[in-house]
């Protein structure tokens, strides 16, 4: 959702500029910052831009600068001349001669300069103003489209790195069942006692094996990372179902590792958290 965009439209005597920024966020949050003029404008340039960029704290900025030589400053001669005037008689009053410099004198009483504040708005700065906030927006959402294709090689390269995890704890499966089995009978076999039902030992074994069975975990996942490729490719705008996604798989991958009981499928699902991870991070980018 990160992105900035900037327009420049000039007008005789006039240019516009608008600056839209955006940033992370679950919601649309507008910012606006216009010259008074533009007030009037305001509640059309929100609605504009919220249409346009969906959600994001976003930060609107809006310039105008003179590009003429009107550039609506202008001196209060009638002002001037009356500073004047009163400065003369104060000094055949009191006998002191006149400033040697006027203009540096002059220029320090209130109100010698007067500036156009509060001009009306006229239809052609109105629309360019609209027409620069809409080129602005379409700079943002360029902005997030080529960032949107470097995410989305990113989940890519994660998903794929998952999947070959997964992948590899197939290898162990057979091997940390053994290991538990021998680890069972060779410590009965330590104990001084006279005998045991071998029959509902094996029962019992078969129990507590079956409880650390990972197989639905493993499909779930990879369903999960085939729905999050899915989604991914699907219409823009999925950022908070990935988000649901990834938590589903961090989910099964928790789960999966609560069950492992063996150390090298321990490690391997501490790579696949790292990678996942990455991917819960990145996807408060998304929108």
């Amino acid at each position: 959702m990160t992105g900035f965009g900037k327009a420049t439209i000039e007008l005789a005597g006039r240019k516009i500029i608008v600056e839209v920024k955006s940033l992370n966020s679950k919601q649309m949050d507008i910012s606006m910052r216009v010259p008074s003029i533009y007030r009037e404008k305001e509640l059309e340039l929100r609605n504009l831009i919220s249409s346009r960029l969906e959600r994001g704290k976003v930060d609107v900025t809006v310039t105008r600068e003179a590009s003429g030589a009107d550039d609506g400053v202008k001196l209060n001669i009638e002002a001037l001349a009356t500073y004047k005037r009163q400065i003369e008689a104060a000094s055949d009053a009191l006998g002191i001669d006149t400033p040697a410099d006027w203009f540096t004198i002059l220029m320090r009483f209130p109100d010698v300069i007067h500036a156009d504040t509060t001009p009306e708005l006229a239809g052609e700065e109105s629309a360019a103003l609209m027409s620069a906030a809409s080129d602005a927006a379409d700079a943002l959402m360029a902005y997030r489209r080529v960032e949107g294709e470097k995410l989305e090689e990113f989940f890519a390269t994660r998903i794929e790195r998952i999947a070959c995890l997964l992948d590899s704890v197939e290898p162990f499966e057979m091997e940390r069942v053994d290991k538990i089995r021998s680890r069972i009978t060779d410590g009965l076999a330590k104990i001084s006692v006279a005998e045991y039902d071998r029959g509902r030992l094996e029962q019992e074994m078969i129990f507590y094996i079956e409880k650390l069975d990972v197989n639905e975990e493993k499909q779930r996942l990879s369903q999960h990372l085939s729905y999050f490729l899915e989604t991914m490719a699907a219409a823009p705008g999925q950022g908070k179902k990935l988000g649901f996604i990834a938590q589903e798989m961090g989910r099964e991958i928790n789960t999966l590792g609560s069950k492992s009981n063996h150390a090298e499928m321990q490690r391997i699902v501490v790579r696949m958290k790292d990678e996942l991870e990455q991917i819960k991070e990145q996807i408060l980018n998304v929108m």
